[in-house]
């Protein structure tokens, strides 16, 4: 049986861009184009189109896929009922490609009628060091854009030369918006593109204070990678030929500080939430999401789960996953006005037991050296200052360390790992066989492990109960 597609009912041709966003990725095409494509209906709000900007060499086969469909492309939401709804989302109204046209970039960022550029460039796509929390002015990428500012490589030296070009054609202000999943990633944001722009360009760098605004965002959305299999099964359901299509949960969540320097689009018309400060809502979320789904990853994966719904259908994960929000998260997560924490916690297992979804684990233990510092270290730091029990963390750092040391599950299936910032002076702590060595991995640069005797003895025994027995019997004497 055919599940029912909802199309849009705007007219494309009617569509204005007014948000260049940088970044056509799964998760994006799940969130914001979602919400826009709802908002678009609104003819008040027809001049929030959206730019879609890829600047990778490996973004080609995506951006030739929307191309030859006109930017268009359905999404599959997977409901925890068993029911799905496709939507076609037509939000996406222009595509540019970096390789193929770097000009147009800034070009785009230039023109007046666009408001706002939007951002998932991942979570170490900042460049910022993990150590000193200061943006790799050092960085080759960086260097090169920093004295060829007409020629950029990277995603500052685009955006730089976008508002070079905006500031000399007089267009006014912008704003700069993150949707990656970073504690303040507004403030990231800031800091990586005014210390890059200040170096560059210090003209440039007076007008960005006055000019362009950089709001702290909270989004949520589980969005696998869609695999070839995943497209065939995608257009099965639907009846279409997609070539581009996406699924999701059926949850969503975006909260935004309400600080913008050139107008924003109505998204509170189509379930948006703006807010004057979203710390506590990043903080919900990080802490108990993405801090949940880490302390899943590694483990599962070596217990020899590769989905992660199957995992969490196993008693053993569901209690790992709930005791460590419960005992563990919750004293540091003060809930956001009007928020049920036990309901949230409650979803929260709902969702990633969701079948439909049917996440690969293998993408939650993607780029842990990113992850690490912004969903478990903040709260490590609070537990080992508050002397609290340390027992799964110390379980998930060990595991970590197994993960990327053996490469090779409980029952003997090597799967590959996947960390673009792991550093030289990294994979030797790694390749160590001194267990204690492995804390002093960039991931943990922000916090003296070695100095809590507890936490070393816990994690050493962990280290050691998981090379000789495996995580599964490790992890039921937890």
């Amino acid at each position: 049986m055919k599940t029912q597609v909802a199309h849009y009912k705007y007219d494309r041709a009617k569509v204005q861009t007014g948000i260049v966003h940088i970044g056509i990725g799964n998760f994006h095409r799940a969130h914001e184009e979602f919400y826009i494509n709802s908002l678009l209906e609104d003819p008040t709000q027809q001049q929030w189109g959206i730019c879609g900007v890829a600047l990778l060499p490996s973004d080609e086969a995506i951006v030739k896929k929307l191309k030859q469909q006109n930017g268009e492309y359905s999404l599959t939401i997977c409901g925890r009922n068993g029911i799905d709804e496709v939507v076609k989302i037509g939000s996406l109204v222009e595509l540019i490609w970096g390789v193929e046209n770097p000009n147009a970039i800034s070009d785009k960022i230039a023109v007046a009628t666009t408001k706002i550029v939007t951002l998932t460039i991942t979570e170490g796509g900042y460049n910022i060091d993990k150590a000193t929390n200061e943006f790799i002015l050092e960085d080759k990428n960086v260097q090169h854009d920093l004295t060829n500012p007409s020629q950029p490589k990277t995603v500052f030296g685009f955006v730089a030369e976008g508002l070079r070009k905006r500031k000399l054609q007089a267009n006014g202000g912008i704003t700069i918006l993150s949707c990656d999943n970073l504690q303040h990633n507004g403030n990231v944001t800031k800091k990586a593109f005014t210390t890059f722009i200040e170096a560059q360009d210090k003209d440039l760098a007076a007008w960005v204070k006055t000019n362009v605004t950089f709001p702290n965002s909270m989004v949520d959305r589980i969005t696998p990678a869609t695999t070839v299999a995943d497209v065939e099964s995608l257009n099965h359901k639907s009846g279409l030929n997609d070539q581009a299509p996406v699924y999701c949960e059926d949850f969503i969540q975006w909260v935004i500080e309400d600080n913008f320097a050139a107008g924003r689009p109505a998204l509170e018309k189509v379930g948006v939430e703006f807010t004057q400060d979203v710390t506590k809502y990043e903080n919900m979320k990080l802490s108990l999401l993405n801090a949940s789904h880490t302390l899943l990853s590694y483990p599962s994966l070596l217990f020899g789960y590769r989905k992660v719904d199957d995992a969490m259908h196993d008693p053993i994960f569901k209690k790992l996953l709930r005791d460590f929000m419960d005992i563990d998260i919750t004293p540091y997560v003060p809930a956001p006005e009007k928020t049920d924490l036990d309901l949230y916690k409650t979803t929260l297992i709902e969702r990633f037991a969701n079948k439909a979804v049917s996440d690969q684990i293998s993408r939650l233990c993607s780029d842990g050296i990113s992850k690490f510092p912004v969903y478990v270290i903040p709260n490590l730091t609070k537990m080992l200052n508050d002397d609290k029990d340390l027992t799964r963390v110390t379980f998930l750092i060990a595991s970590y360390r197994h993960y990327l040391k053996y490469k090779v599950d409980d029952k003997g299936v090597a799967y590959q790992i996947n960390e673009p910032w792991l550093t030289p002076d990294d994979q030797k702590l790694i390749d160590s066989d001194n267990v204690l060595d492995f804390l002093e991995l960039s991931a943990f640069q922000n916090i003296n492990l070695k100095s809590s005797d507890s936490f070393v003895k816990q994690y050493a025994s962990f280290a050691e109960k998981i090379k000789i027995k495996g995580v599964a019997k490790t992890l039921e004497s937890i």
